[in-house]
């Protein structure tokens, strides 16, 4: 009996990191031990998770076992599709160029500004007093 090949992945955003697992299968994704119905509350985060299956035609082709952890709901959800991305394109290389078009293979850097000693949040001053 052949061992069935596993693709893995790492998919970050903000401080959200994701390990994908990717294997052939029926399209299940199943998100810390939870499916991803469950895990994810909004439509919209479960379209940005499931976004490089259909633009690649794999969407019923392979199961997906991710761990996710930081962040919130849009930070995990794109560290999801970015850890995705790139588990398909170890998997099989032509679907590189897709990917990388739509832009889902970066990791979008963005993070919070750290906060400063003698400031309010990042940036923000104490209040300037005249008298």
């Amino acid at each position: 009996m052949a061992k069935e090949q596993v693709f893995y992945a790492t998919g970050r955003r903000k401080t959200s990191a994701a390990r994908v697992f990717l294997k052939s299968g029926s399209g299940k994704m199943t998100v810390n031990g939870k499916t991803l119905e469950t895990y994810m509350p909004t439509p919209v985060s479960r379209t940005t998770c499931t976004l490089p299956f259909a633009l690649t035609d794999t969407k019923n082709q392979f199961d997906a076992r991710v761990t996710v952890e930081g962040g919130g709901v849009t930070g995990q959800s794109e560290a999801i599709r970015h850890g995705v991305a790139r588990a398909l394109v170890a998997l099989n290389p032509e679907l590189r160029g897709v990917l990388k078009k739509a832009g889902l293979l970066t990791r979008d850097s963005r993070m919070v500004e750290r906060k400063k000693y003698g400031k309010h949040k990042a940036r923000r001053s104490t209040q300037f007093s005249k008298r």
